[in-house]
């Protein structure tokens, strides 16, 4: 597995007229601030952006919370001859950095960040299984399981909890949402003058 190229923030800002920017984050965590021109295209709905994404003019910068989704994405799109980089500490970094994020226009949709939704349902799961463990000690293994979960989570810089709750209604973008990101990547696609 190769490592995606990554751009810092400082550079990322240099260059950012000159960058198509793809946010991979889910579309509350979008709506809670996103890099100035970025559009929204979930992790795990990013294989059908690749014909839209393959005929991208400029260079495509994955965006994300904190860098590790994006990397993640840059390696999808790798595997679909699709070149791209990853910014390094994400958005996080980026408003850190002092930098703008911008914000959807009309009603937002804001929800929690995806970690926070992890550290939320594990934390919740683990209290389950620790009460319902006083009438049965078989139910402690419920929090054994997510302590695990949490450990190989560490270990291999990837979350099989975040990815179920990716799943979730308010975490989907709206169809027509993502319709319309596709159509926008279309038409900047398209060569100068064209129709």
């Amino acid at each position: 597995m190769t490592t995606p190229v990554v751009l810092t923030v400082e550079q990322a800002h240099d260059r950012l007229t000159g960058l198509t920017l793809i946010d991979v984050r889910t579309p509350g965590e979008y709506a809670s601030g996103h890099l100035p021109g970025a559009l929204n295209i979930p992790l795990d709905h990013l294989p059908r952006a690749v014909p839209a994404l393959k005929e991208a003019r400029q260079e495509l910068l994955m965006v994300c919370a904190s860098g590790t989704r994006s990397a993640t994405a840059c390696r999808v799109l790798a595997g679909h001859g699709v070149e791209a980089v990853s910014l390094a500490g994400g958005t996080g970094e980026w408003a850190a950095r002092g930098y703008e994020l911008n914000h959807p226009t009309g009603a937002p949709r804001s929800t929690w960040s995806m970690e926070r939704q992890v550290r939320l349902t594990a934390a919740t799961l683990v209290l389950i299984g620790l009460a319902l463990g006083l009438l049965h000690p078989a139910w402690q293994l419920l929090s054994a399981g997510v302590a695990a979960g949490l450990v190989y989570s560490a270990l291999t810089d990837t979350c099989g909890m975040a990815a179920l709750l990716s799943r979730l209604p308010h975490n989907q973008p709206r169809a027509a949402a993502l319709d319309a990101t596709l159509q926008a990547l279309s038409r900047d696609a398209r060569p100068e003058g064209g129709s």
